[in-house]
Protein backbone atom coordinates (compact mmCIF):
# COMPACT_ATOMS: atom_id res chain seq x y z
CA UNK A 1 0.00 0.00 0.00
CA UNK A 2 1.25 3.38 -1.01
CA UNK A 3 2.05 6.00 1.85
CA UNK A 4 -0.78 8.40 0.75
CA UNK A 5 -3.62 5.88 0.51
CA UNK A 6 -2.68 4.63 4.11
CA UNK A 7 -2.72 8.35 5.00
CA UNK A 8 -6.67 8.72 3.91
CA UNK A 9 -7.80 5.67 5.03
CA UNK A 10 -5.89 6.33 8.84
CA UNK A 11 -8.10 9.93 8.64
CA UNK A 12 -11.07 8.09 7.25
CA UNK A 13 -14.42 7.96 10.10
CA UNK A 14 -15.00 4.86 7.49
CA UNK A 15 -13.03 2.14 8.28
CA UNK A 16 -11.42 0.24 5.10
CA UNK A 17 -11.04 -3.50 4.24
CA UNK A 18 -7.60 -3.42 4.91
CA UNK A 19 -5.64 -6.50 5.71
CA UNK A 20 -2.29 -7.71 7.11
CA UNK A 21 -1.23 -11.37 6.95
CA UNK A 22 -5.10 -11.98 6.22
CA UNK A 23 -6.14 -10.42 9.31
CA UNK A 24 -8.31 -6.95 9.09
CA UNK A 25 -6.38 -4.49 11.00
CA UNK A 26 -7.13 -0.97 11.69
CA UNK A 27 -4.51 1.67 10.37
CA UNK A 28 -4.14 3.99 13.27
CA UNK A 29 -1.03 6.06 12.01
CA UNK A 30 1.28 6.14 9.24
CA UNK A 31 5.32 7.11 9.22
CA UNK A 32 5.73 8.29 6.13
CA UNK A 33 9.58 8.86 6.58
CA UNK A 34 10.42 5.43 7.69
CA UNK A 35 7.41 3.66 5.24
CA UNK A 36 5.28 2.13 8.13
CA UNK A 37 2.16 2.03 9.54
CA UNK A 38 0.91 1.38 13.16
CA UNK A 39 -2.13 -1.00 13.22
CA UNK A 40 -4.01 -3.57 15.44
CA UNK A 41 -6.45 -6.76 14.70
CA UNK A 42 -9.94 -5.34 14.55
CA UNK A 43 -10.70 -7.86 16.95
CA UNK A 44 -7.80 -6.96 19.21
CA UNK A 45 -6.98 -3.36 19.83
CA UNK A 46 -4.41 -4.06 22.39
CA UNK A 47 -2.28 -6.27 19.66
CA UNK A 48 -0.70 -2.64 18.25
CA UNK A 49 2.14 -3.44 16.06
CA UNK A 50 4.32 -0.97 13.42
CA UNK A 51 4.19 -2.66 10.39
CA UNK A 52 5.98 -1.80 6.51
CA UNK A 53 3.60 -0.43 4.04
CA UNK A 54 4.20 -2.88 1.71
CA UNK A 55 2.40 -5.39 4.26
CA UNK A 56 -0.82 -4.09 4.05
CA UNK A 57 -3.47 -4.88 1.46
CA UNK A 58 -6.71 -3.05 0.61
CA UNK A 59 -9.16 -5.46 -0.56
Amino acid sequence: MNVQRAQEISESPVIANVLYNGEKVYIQHVDAEKGTARIYPLDDPQKEQDVPLSSLLEQ
